[in-house]
Parts: structure tokens; sequence; C-alpha cells
């Protein structure tokens, strides 16, 4: 009972509210900003209301990653204060984060809409802080406020005499990336693809029919291109060779088509490609130059593989699997969307990569990509006509890594494998990291399940539109 006590959010009753001009939400920054804070806490919650005797202090407040948000009056006088924190203040922040002890001077509740205020500021301050889950505690006087905020209600509990409710809100940051990424899918290509390689719909790679060579094809974003050429001739490359080794392919060559605005561009970009399929070892076949136009990158690989690996052979009771290189580091000029785990890596350890899906002999695999973590698990389940939930605290993450970044970027080299519980398999490089973090259920989406129990919505929906790969 204590424990959730100290996680309620409260508000005094309404008083009349004091002739000012306005105020403004900033974050406390000061000693004498988190004392003035904590001073209006104690005349609310333990002189008003007496919720708390002497002190509502908790462990919240020695939490140094928590944020305090003031709204302040013109005059400098603190009208109101609201804290939001990883909801375990003795754990590593895993994206859940809580809001509480929201408290509003009694002369303001009335008109000014500060409680309102600090709340909406809270919601913006949770996403900037790399929020996927972000709920609050309120008597169930307030409900009606939260819930004209765009917060939704999840239960009702009983609190110190009073009935409380548990809200939640929506945070949309998983769901807009699948959105902007991959839903168009299935109208625009639908119609193409999963024809002559039936079980396959929707793969990273291609079976060519009537041999064992798989086929991808992959384009860089011209405005990667523009910016980092080298760079991007070396995505180029990395990302080719992740979808074939996702299907259990071995590469064997690559094709390239580059357009570029001057020789001296086009060669920045050859310089980068070059370099990657050296590293890699696998040739470049041939392919397609033309100078003149705007920046353009495109590169379709060739593998082999005598049983490849479908991306929608999952099925309801499979554990989902991460196996992931956490070496590296942000690429500089992408923070939180592009991990760089491959430049530092020797010849020898990106080859090894192309047998980590053999290894595990999964009954589904796919390379995380553009659509992140939750995305890709997503389109595994679409693709296997199931819903993928995904153990937030169990996924392996760089330490320099937020969870929210990790699970929304493009990783490096990251392979997500469903495989029937106990299956055996062999050995890993021992550079990289791999561990169940979740499993495929019956339904649509991506559930997120949290170190409570709660499962939360990541995706509603299916994720590409193509449907179940039959």
């Amino acid at each position: 009972m204590t424990e959730l006590l100290a996680d309620v959010i409260l508000a005094g009753a309404a008083r009349r509210s004091p002739s000012l001009e306005g105020y403004t939400v900033v974050v406390a920054g000061s000693a004498a900003d988190l004392e003035a804070y904590l001073r209006l806490r104690r005349e609310v919650f333990v002189t008003e209301q007496g919720l708390f005797a002497g002190s509502d202090l908790d462990d919240v407040d020695d939490d140094p990653r928590r944020i305090v948000l003031l709204a302040r009056a013109d005059d400098g006088e603190v009208l109101g204060g609201v804290r939001l924190h990883p909801a375990r203040p003795d754990a590593p922040d895993v994206g859940w984060w809580r809001g509480s002890r929201l408290a509003v001077k009694q002369d303001a509740r009335q008109l000014l809409g500060v409680g309102a205020a600090l709340v909406r500021a809270a919601c913006a301050a949770a996403e900037q802080a790399g929020a996927l889950r972000f709920d609050a505690t309120v008597q169930a006087r307030n409900e009606a406020l939260f819930r004209r905020l765009g917060w939704i209600p999840r239960e009702r509990i009983h609190l110190h005499e009073m009935t409380h409710v548990v809200m939640e809100w929506p945070l949309v940051r998983i769901k807009q990336l699948s959105e902007a990424t991959k839903s168009p899918l299935g109208d625009l290509v639908g119609a193409l693809v999963g024809r002559s390689t039936p079980g396959f719909r929707g793969d990273d790679g291609a079976p060519v029919p009537g041999s064992d060579l798989v086929a991808a094809c992959d384009a860089i974003l011209p405005s990667m291109v523009e910016r980092d050429p080298e760079w991007a001739g070396w995505c180029s490359v990395l990302v080719n060779v992740n979808d074939l080794s996702a299907m259990g392919a071995e590469p064997v060559g690559l094709l390239d088509a580059i357009g570029a605005r001057d020789a001296s561009f086009a060669r920045r970009i050859v310089r980068g490609l070059a370099e990657a399929a050296q590293a890699w070892g696998v040739p470049v076949l041939g392919g397609h130059t033309q100078l003149g136009v705007p920046a353009a990158l495109s590169v379709t690989a060739l593998g082999r593989a005598e049983r490849p690996v479908p991306g929608g052979g999952g099925a309801p009771g499979d554990r989902l699997r991460l196996s992931a290189d956490l070496g590296g580091g942000w690429r500089p000029g992408y923070r939180g969307r592009q991990w760089d785990s491959s430049s530092h890596r020797t010849s020898t350890e990106l080859r090894a990569l192309s047998g980590v899906v053999p290894a595990l002999t999964p009954a589904a695999a796919k390379d995380v990509s553009m659509a992140g973590l939750v995305g890709t698990a997503g389109m595994l389940a679409e693709a296997s006509g199931c819903r993928a939930i995904i153990d937030v605290a169990a996924v392996p993450t760089p330490a320099a890594a937020s969870t929210a970044d990790w699970l929304t970027c493009f990783p490096g080299f990251a392979m997500l494998t469903a495989e029937e519980p106990g299956r055996a398999r062999a050995a890993l490089p021992g550079f990289v990291t791999s561990a169940v973090c979740g499993e495929l259920v019956p339904g649509t989406g991506v559930g997120l399940r949290w170190p409570d129990g709660t499962v939360t919505d990541a995706i509603d929906h299916t994720v590409t539109g193509l449907g179940p790969a039959t």
C-alpha cells in the first residue's frame, strides 16, 4: 500500500484563482527550484490533504534520472509542479516512465489550467526522455481531466480510502515509425510479390525459382547518400548482406546502381561500397553508374542457400530471439537512429555473421532494419499469421543506447528469429549477444510486455498489409 501511494498524482480541492497575467512551465534547474517544489508538495499532500505523516519524500526523489517541471508565474512564484521518472527507481530504465506528485497551489486551481499545463508538459518531457510507456495513478475525481488531455484509463484501484484510476498516456513513436516505413507496402507491391515463391511473401530476399540462389535488393535513402556518401556506400553492402544472412544464405556477389551529380561525388560512394565489399569478401559483379543526376544508390545481392529460412515460418507458441552485435556505437550524425556495429569489425568477424541464422536453425528469421526491432517483429508476426509480444527488459541492448532508441533504430547487425521452445542451436560468434525476448501468440500487431506483466500495444494492426506468407 505504501509503495502504491508513492506513485499517486493528486490535486486538492478547487479554490479561487489569483489574478495573474500568466505563467510558464519550466524544468526545475536549481536547488531553490527543487526546494520550492518540495515545499509545495508538503503543503498539498501533508498539510492540506493529510495523505502523509510529516513528509511525502520517497525513493524517487533520490533518483538522479527524475525530472521536475514547475509552473512559474511571471513574478517568479511557483504555482505548481510535477515529477516524471523511470517507474523503477532502483532498476535500469527500460522505457517505462511514470508521472507523480502533481501539486498545484490552492489559489491556482481554477481558470489558469496549471494542472493541465503541467500534465501536457510532462507528456512531452516523457517522450523526449525516451519513454515508450508513460502512466500515472490519479484520484478518480481527476479522471475527467486526464481523459480530456488524451489519457486512457487502464484500471481502478482503492488507495487510502479513495478510488484511484491508473491512467496511461498513448505514446505513438513506434506506431508512427511502422506506418511511415512499411504500411504502404501491401497496396503498392502486394500484387507483385510472392507469386513465384510461395511461403516467402514479404521476405528480406527472394529465392530464385529452380536454383539455390537468393536475391536481395535495397536502396539507400537519397538524403543519406547526399549527406554521407562513403557511409552510404558501406551501408549498401551491409543491409544487403544482412538480408541474405536473415535467410541463411551465403553472399556470392553484388550489383550496384549509382546516381551522382559528378564523378567526384560518385567516387566517394564507390569508395565506401568497395571498402565494404572487400571487408565482407563479396565481389561487385557489375552495375550501372549515371552522372549529372541527384544522388541515388541501390545494390542487389546474390547468395546461396539450400534451404532458405522464411520470414513467415513462425507459429503461436514460438519464442522470439534477438541475436545482435552490441559492439560499436552511434554513427556520428545519426545518434538514436543508426548503430554502427560493423565498421570496426575484422573481415573474419563480418563474414562469420552469415552463419548466425543457420546456427540457430529457426522457423522464421528477419534482419532488423528501417522499421526497428518492434516493426520487424510485427513483420515477422504478420507473415506468420500471428501477433508478437516483446519482453522489453529481456531485449539485449547496448549500454550506450536507451531502450526506446534501440527498439526503433537501425541496429547494424541484429537478427530476429522465431524458434520452438527448447530447440537446439549451434554456437554463435563470441561477439554476438543472443537472448529469447518474446513470443508469438494468436492475433495481430505487436505488444510490449513490461516488468510488471502489463502488455501495452506498440502496433495494433498488421505492419505491411502483405498478409501471411502462405
